[in-house]
């Protein structure tokens, strides 16, 4: 019989191949994204020193009382919020990382509002 592997390895897989040409800098941080069922996460990374440069999720105090934070609107939300706190520390270019979902949905929405929020990738 043949096993079929999960959906959650392969996107592993898919992720480890980006990052192989993939990194960040400090002028220009990696835009990592990551979703769960509930929520959306991002994250400006400098991956020469190995830091988190800002971070951006529906978990936090602003978009607490968000009703569709589990959206696509939520995830615009979190896109327009990162790209603002990205421009307020100087960083105005980002290599996008989509972590080896398809650019489509909650994702895209992230990309397109931080991109018209300012923040080029």
């Amino acid at each position: 019989m043949i096993k079929k592997p999960s959906r959650a390895s392969l996107r592993q897989k898919r992720h480890k191949r980006v990052r192989v040409r993939v990194s960040g800098t400090a002028e220009k941080p990696r835009l990592c994204i990551y979703r769960s069922l509930k929520h959306i996460y991002a994250q400006l990374i400098d991956d020469s020193t190995h830091r988190t440069l800002l971070t951006c999720s529906t978990l936090e105090g602003e978009f607490k009382d968000l009703p569709g934070k589990d959206t696509v609107e939520g995830a615009r939300a979190v896109g327009t919020a990162l790209a603002k706190k990205a421009l307020e520390k100087g960083i105005s270019e980002a290599v996008f990382d989509r972590n080896g979902y398809k650019y489509h949905g909650r994702v895209a929405a992230l990309a397109d509002a931080a991109r018209e929020a300012g923040l080029k990738f």
